[in-house]
């Protein structure tokens, strides 16, 4: 019987919360999502008191020198593999919650070499249920929509707040990290639609990332909700705020106005150094 036909009997059976629950329960049986679970606590504070980069895939990333945080704790997201060719800077944890992303480019994505998260509606494109999850491979519990909320344990889920960016700093408050950095988050886009809208990439070249080919030739994705997100990141300040912890924007030129700004340079103590286009 497949699970489409299986689906469609429940569902004349069950109402619409009861469904909801049968399959809750059935997920959280499921090898990958236990797998998940387990290292996601085995995460909870490891970083404690620690400093953290997030980055962001900004047109600034080109004006930012990587090799200046090639030691500290970076958090990266969706097509940074572009970059890894301009630069010996890698990665110390890889993020990506958009099923676009994780469809169309997993082969690239499962080459970057750190532990990588991914929102469990992507799970079957990343990691089939027929094959062993990877060691480097969990999957979070995301939530879409105002009704979530900023988690601080992981393990009970967390909030996509219309940006992988928000996905990021929940996971490195998860970490126990005292103080987040951002770079590369531009905040700034070029584009008509509404928000959320599935687009298809023509050839021209991409103005809203480091890379000219991020989005090109027909891949698909989605138009960014900046509203929504500005909304999420203002939650994400509150509650680091609340805990005696600290988000700052060093992103050079950046747009976003919710986190205290910092110059990046002064901040990763080269304050004199000639700075490098690194595009």
């Amino acid at each position: 019987m497949s699970k489409r036909w299986y689906e469609s009997i429940a569902r004349t059976v069950l109402s619409e919360a009861q469904w909801k629950s049968a399959t809750r329960w059935m997920e959280q049986r499921d090898p990958r999502y236990r797998a998940s679970m387990d290292r996601l606590r085995s995460l909870r504070d490891r970083h404690k008191g620690e400093r953290c980069f997030i980055l962001g895939n900004g047109p600034s990333l080109n004006q930012t020198d990587l090799s200046l945080i090639k030691n500290e704790v970076c958090f990266a997201t969706n097509r940074i593999n572009l970059l890894f060719d301009r630069t010996d800077w890698r990665p110390s944890y890889f993020v990506c919650v958009n099923e676009l992303v994780a469809g169309q480019f997993k082969d690239d994505i499962l080459n970057i070499k750190c532990p990588k998260f991914f929102s469990w509606h992507t799970r079957d494109d990343v990691a089939p249920r027929s094959a062993e999850l990877r060691d480097d491979v969990s999957f979070l519990w995301t939530r879409h929509g105002l009704r979530s909320w900023f988690y601080t344990d992981l393990t009970e889920g967390c909030w996509e707040g219309n940006t992988v960016t928000m996905v990021c700093l929940q996971l490195a408050y998860h970490m126990g990290f005292s103080e987040v950095v951002l770079i590369g988050v531009d905040h700034s886009y070029q584009y008509t639609g509404k928000p959320h809208a599935e687009q298809i990439a023509d050839n021209s070249h991409d103005p809203n990332h480091f890379a000219g080919n991020y989005f090109a030739n027909g891949a698909k994705w989605h138009l960014p909700d900046l509203e929504g997100s500005e909304l999420a990141y203002r939650i994400a300040d509150f509650m680091f705020r609340r805990s005696g912890r600290r988000v700052i924007d060093a992103t050079i030129g950046g747009k976003l106005d919710v986190f205290p700004k910092a110059d990046y340079y002064q901040l990763v103590g080269q304050r004199d150094q000639t700075r490098r286009d690194v595009a």
